[in-house]
């Protein structure tokens, strides 16, 4: 009888188990829309989950976007400030000042985007852009000029990639027209730099 009994008890817990396996399972299956699931399920290389908005999924990529857009403008806009004051070239002035008002404008699309996504965005540039805005305030005439092109052209380029992976691969349509948005702003502050003259061959191999 004790062994019967204790036969008993283990069918009990085996079957206890398998209930709650059951119940997991159904759990995930039928979640409804809007619920976070775990990256990988959504095939993204990021950190995070992907969430359901009235414009599709919105995945770590997307909000990874915004964030760069938003940190660009942070530290843009007083670079582009900083060349009214410290720069000795009128071309690099009137650059910086246009790329300066660009940036407030995609700065404001950036966080209307955002907060209809409800993605928070960074309040303050990062440590390297700080430390890029800390370089540039200690430099005056030709020194600014060639360090503001340079870091500024740097910087665009490795946003390049990001929004063009974001076009292609979003499922978001709102973020699809961000991005799409954020190109015409990053093709045109290239352009406005290399119409310095500043961005040569020489000087891009040496930086």
């Amino acid at each position: 009888m004790r062994v019967l009994r204790r036969f008993g008890r283990s069918q009990m817990l085996l079957v206890a188990v398998a209930v709650v396996a059951v119940g997991a399972a159904l759990f995930v299956v039928l979640s409804p829309p809007g619920r976070s699931v775990a990256n990988g399920a959504s095939g993204g290389s990021l950190t995070g989950t992907t969430t359901e908005t009235r414009w599709g999924p919105l995945g770590p990529l997307d909000r990874d976007l915004l964030t760069k857009v938003r940190l660009a403008g942070l530290w843009e806009m007083p670079a582009g400030q900083m060349a009214q004051e410290r720069s000795g070239s009128a071309r690099v002035k009137e650059v910086g000042q246009m790329i300066a008002e660009q940036h407030a404008q995609l700065d404001a699309d950036t966080r209307t985007t955002a907060r209809r996504l409800g993605v928070m965005l960074p309040s303050q540039p990062n440590s390297d852009q700080q430390g890029w805005l800390r370089e540039m305030s200690g430099a005056t005439g030709a020194d600014f000029d060639r360090t503001f092109v340079l870091r500024l052209r740097a910087a665009h380029g490795k946003v390049f990639p990001v929004i063009a992976q974001v076009r292609s691969e979003s499922r978001n349509t709102e973020v699809r027209a961000f991005a799409e948005r954020a190109l015409r702003y990053v093709n045109t502050h290239m352009t406005l730099l290399e119409s310095t003259g500043l961005a040569t061959q020489e000087s891009l191999v040496s930086k």
